[in-house]
């Protein structure tokens, strides 16, 4: 051993010591959360293609092919408030592809034969596997004159993106969230729209001030899941 060398395992040094820690993670499944912001989804295990929002994707490895096709109503999907459609992409191939949005954070939620609702502006990718099903809730004041859920059911993962760390919360006879806060919910829990009236941070001359928020009534165990987000 040259003198003047520590003993015991180097110690990685430079750019890839100081980058180690944001290593790549392994672990052999379908789906690896990489980060809180960043999630991988392996191809060739299951080999079935992932759905997944026109844009999200950061990197792939691997033979990937990506086509594109709409969702929902007439093959699009309307956004809440915004009134663009989202376009969903197909990833197929035998290789890993990294997704992620605009920093959000990234929940992979995996269903076995059960059923979520989630908000369409809060759904990221998802195994073509799961079966799903758009669907509209309409009520006065909501921009746009809907809301926009999709409802998954089967076997598969969902990617869930929030604004910030989200809490799942029991659904009892008095459960109101704001339309924006609103993330997912169970499934056989019901909807419905109830108006407020107060005044937003954005409120503007002419504005009725009118806040939209949606009443959840169930039975004992459903759930919904709010993030810390209002526009």
């Amino acid at each position: 051993m040259p003198q003047g060398m520590p003993q015991g395992a180097p110690q990685a040094a430079g750019v890839l010591g100081a980058l180690q820690q944001f290593k790549e993670t392994p672990t052999g499944q379908r789906w690896t959360q990489q980060n809180k912001k960043l999630v991988r989804a392996d191809l060739g295990i299951g080999g079935t293609p992932v759905l997944a929002r026109q844009g999200s994707m950061v990197l792939y490895q691997g033979k990937v092919d990506f086509s594109y096709k709409g969702a929902g109503f007439s093959g699009r999907l309307v956004g809440n408030a915004t009134g663009q459609e989202m376009q969903l992409m197909r990833c197929t191939g035998q290789g890993q592809v990294f997704f992620a949005e605009n920093s959000t954070m990234l929940h992979p939620i995996e269903l076995q034969g059960d059923a979520v609702c989630v908000s369409a502006e809060n759904v990221l990718a998802f195994d073509e596997t799961l079966q799903y099903e758009v669907r509209r809730i309409e009520g006065h004041g909501i921009p746009g004159g809907a809301l926009f859920t999709m409802q998954f059911q089967g076997t598969g993962t969902i990617v869930v993106k929030t604004h910030g760390i989200p809490v799942v919360l029991p659904v009892t006879p008095t459960t109101f969230a704001d339309a924006n806060a609103v993330v997912a919910w169970s499934a056989a829990a019901q909807v419905v729209v109830s108006s407020q009236v107060r005044m937003r941070r954005n409120s503007y001359p002419g504005a009725t001030g009118e806040s939209v928020n949606l009443q959840f009534r169930g039975a004992p165990g459903n759930f919904i899941v709010v993030q810390p987000y209002e526009i």
